[in-house]
């Protein structure tokens, strides 16, 4: 167990890679967080939000399709203020787009840049929830 567990976060993961989903999810769960749902797309995420509401959300940037991580994000955000989001994303500019979007300005959130290892998801989730 590690050193950083503080307390038992409910987590929600969204992520198109299949392979990376199913590591996030057992890595977490073998850490004692509650994975409350996961999603290989960005697609009907708000209709299980409410039921099933996380203390923090891990979003990947790309899925395919037109929608993005940020517009799961702003979802959230619109309707969750406070809700802590962490991407895990390829994507090297993210931090700059989320400079350009009001709504994500002052909010928790923290952007990991892939590869990342499993021990940093974990810190920034506990830095995020704090």
């Amino acid at each position: 167990m590690s050193n950083f567990k503080k307390k038992k976060l409910k987590v929600t993961t969204v992520e198109d890679e299949e392979d990376l989903l199913t590591l996030y999810r057992e890595y977490l769960v073998s850490l004692g967080y509650d994975i409350v749902s996961s999603y290989l797309s960005a697609n009907n995420i708000m209709a299980e939000f409410d039921k099933k509401f996380p203390d923090i959300c891990l979003i990947d940037y790309r899925f395919s399709g037109k929608t993005n991580g940020l517009d799961v994000a702003i979802k959230i955000l619109e309707k969750y203020p406070s809700m802590p989001i962490m991407f895990i994303t390829g994507y090297q500019l993210l931090n700059k787009e989320i400079e350009k979007i009001p709504i994500l300005k002052d909010k928790k959130i923290q952007v990991l840049v892939k590869p990342v290892m499993l021990r940093e998801i974990q810190k920034t989730m506990l830095k995020l929830t704090e």
